[in-house]
């Protein structure tokens, strides 16, 4: 039960700080609208598993990293796919 707070407590914490710092250069060159949706999908999975990984193995702190890493990279997907198709639909 403790272990489960702590994660609850660490994800919240450092999920937000996290999205703010990731690496621009890790995103492919100008993919489509339809493919930015799919890599955004792709980095939740990431998340989840990374998480996973790293909460069975007892450390918290860095699965919450992590998963904040994955997750900013996963909006800032979504947010391009969301751009592109707005600009599409706009024209």
């Amino acid at each position: 039960m403790k272990k489960t707070l702590a994660l609850i407590f660490l994800l919240v914490a450092f999920a937000t700080t996290q999205a703010f710092a990731q690496n621009p250069n890790t995103a492919p060159q100008n993919p489509s609208a339809k493919g930015e949706m799919k890599e955004s999908g792709s980095e939740v999975k990431e998340a989840g598993k990374s998480v996973g990984h790293h909460t069975r193995h007892g450390r918290l702190v860095s699965g919450g990293k992590d998963f904040g890493r994955h997750m900013g990279r996963a909006g800032k997907h979504f947010g391009r796919g969301v751009k592109k198709t707005t600009k599409r639909v706009v024209k």
